[in-house]
């Protein structure tokens, strides 16, 4: 995977660097360029792998996943909303550059994740599915929404249904629109067990992130631990404890494992980014 890091960050690059320069195209870069684990789009990538097909003429599509994200995460940072100081080891965008630099950066990703799809050498008919797929996941309908559901349960407890729809939202619709558009250009077919697969390692990603928020150590994890305990929101560890949190988890890997047996496809490249996961520390 690390071969597909590197493409990743270097295609990322490229793009940004045709943009025009100002504070924004640098806070962009700041942001995108801060060490994240590109989970999203190698997960795209290596589901099309996983059907034998090359994925390099894809990478535009992985990346416009991974602003996407970026975006999302700017975002979130910012003082109207999670109001963190540090993303990845480093000063979160607003604390970096300033507030409206990081609204500015944040839109201006999740605009240009658009042209990335738009100039890509694809047919017209994949570009606008892409798009489809993408962009219903980061709505309003979908990350949006998650976000919004997250605020709203900062100072009320969610029971374990509210809790998944939060999740399943926040984390889930942007992993499970990678693998969806990864199977899109395989096989349409597959896309709704990719769907499925999809939200469950979301799913399974969210309560790893409740945990470590309570267990992790902020060095490794790059970011301020316990402060959903001090955002008073709502979580797994919070609803259930630490040991049933994890019980939770392993069981969507397991369910996310038994659907990707009945894809005819090199399961053991996407099993190999379940284990990473898995065994995540940050």
């Amino acid at each position: 995977m690390e071969k597909l890091i590197k493409e990743i960050n270097s295609r990322l690059l490229e793009i940004v660097d045709n943009y025009q320069d100002s504070v924004v195209k640098e806070a962009i870069k700041y942001s995108l360029m801060a060490g994240g684990k590109r989970i999203r789009p190698i997960m795209m990538l290596q589901v099309i792998n996983s059907y034998g097909i090359d994925y390099h003429d894809y990478l535009d599509a992985a990346c416009a996943i991974e602003m996407i994200h970026t975006y999302s995460l700017i975002h979130d940072d910012l003082p109207g909303m999670d109001n963190d100081d540090l993303r990845r080891g480093k000063p979160t965008c607003h604390r970096q550059f300033d507030e409206a630099t990081a609204i500015l950066a944040g839109d201006g990703l999740l605009n240009e994740a658009v042209n990335v799809i738009l100039k890509a050498c694809y047919s017209n008919d994949l570009k606008i599915s892409l798009l489809q797929i993408l962009y219903q996941a980061s709505g309003i309908n979908g990350m949006i929404l998650g976000q919004v559901l997250d605020m709203e349960f900062e100072n009320k407890k969610a029971n374990h249904q509210e809790l998944d729809l939060i999740h399943h939202h926040k984390t889930g619709d942007l992993i499970s629109a990678a693998m969806k558009m990864g199977a899109l250009v395989c096989d349409y077919k597959d896309m709704l067990i990719w769907q499925e697969i999809g939200y469950k390692i979301g799913l399974a990603f969210q309560i790893q992130d409740d945990i470590l928020d309570v267990t992790g150590n902020s060095e490794i994890l790059g970011k301020k631990v316990g402060s959903d305990l001090q955002n008073h929101k709502s979580t797994y560890v919070s609803l259930m404890g630490i040991d049933k949190s994890q019980t939770i988890v392993n069981q969507y890997f397991k369910e996310a494992t038994e659907l990707l047996y009945k894809l005819n496809v090199k399961y053991e490249l996407i099993l190999e980014i379940m284990e990473k996961l898995k065994k995540r520390v940050k």
